[in-house]
């Protein structure tokens, strides 16, 4: 019963929430850089300091809307918020997405659990349901197992 894998290279991100992230970054900038340049009394050095903060906020809501999982003929890349890592595609166990869950978890090898942020069910749960069973199906058609 699973699903027919998608063609390589996909690339899976919260398209919804990206582009709530992006637009929230860019009126918070625009709004601040504005606010400060309207207000006479700031001096030269406060209304840098007004821009710098509203650039840095800008600027972590970017770094939120970067995350992705892209896959490929070798494997996977999963972008999260800070951190890229390269997996092969025997090096994944199992994709989870559970009731619950904030985001898919790649169960590896190594016996550990990587969150894969790139597809997570906020905004547009159908959607990222519909990734995680295409991610699941890539991993099962293209990760090498021992059969019994």
């Amino acid at each position: 019963m699973s699903a027919e894998p998608p063609a390589l290279p996909v690339t899976f991100r919260p398209g919804r929430t990206r582009v709530v992230l992006m637009t929230a970054g860019v009126a918070i900038f625009v709004t601040i850089t504005v606010i400060a340049l309207l207000l006479e009394q700031l001096g030269p050095g406060e209304r840098l300091s007004f821009v710098f903060t509203a650039a840095l906020l800008a600027g972590v809501l970017f770094l939120l809307a970067r995350v992705k999982v892209v896959a490929d003929e070798s494997g996977v890349t999963v972008q999260n918020i800070t951190s890229r890592r390269r997996l092969e595609w025997a090096e994944i166990v199992q994709v989870n997405l559970r009731p619950g869950d904030p985001w898919v978890f790649l169960n590896l090898t190594d016996g550990t659990s990587l969150p894969a942020l790139g597809i997570q069910p906020g905004i547009a749960k159908e959607h990222a349901i519909a990734d995680a069973r295409a991610l699941r199906a890539l991993v099962e058609d293209r990760a090498p197992r021992d059969l019994p």
